[in-house]
């Protein structure tokens, strides 16, 4: 499961290129997850796919969430023209 960046062992983006196929196997085989740096600024991860498979259903579920709480504010408080949002955002 992901987890916050403390379970992550930083890689810098230079290593990763000369060791991915060591990081792939040890993501995959073994559970490790990486983030990826430059500069000291996280940039990617690599993580086991069960995760991003997780990750993936998690936004899922939230975009879900986020359609029916927009259907029930439409239902609640009706909708707005297009006029007046064109004129709300000044275009």
């Amino acid at each position: 499961m992901l987890g916050d960046d403390a379970d992550m062992k930083p890689v810098t983006a230079a290593d990763a290129r000369k060791n991915i196929a060591e990081l792939v196997n040890r993501a995959a085989y073994g559970g490790e997850r990486f983030v990826v740096t430059r500069h000291g600024k996280a940039l990617a991860a690599i993580v086991p796919l069960d995760d991003a498979g997780l990750l993936a259903r998690v936004r899922a579920l939230l975009e879900a969430k986020e359609y029916e709480a927009a259907l029930r504010e439409i239902s609640t408080e009706g909708t707005v023209s297009w006029s007046d949002v064109r004129r709300g955002l000044e275009l």
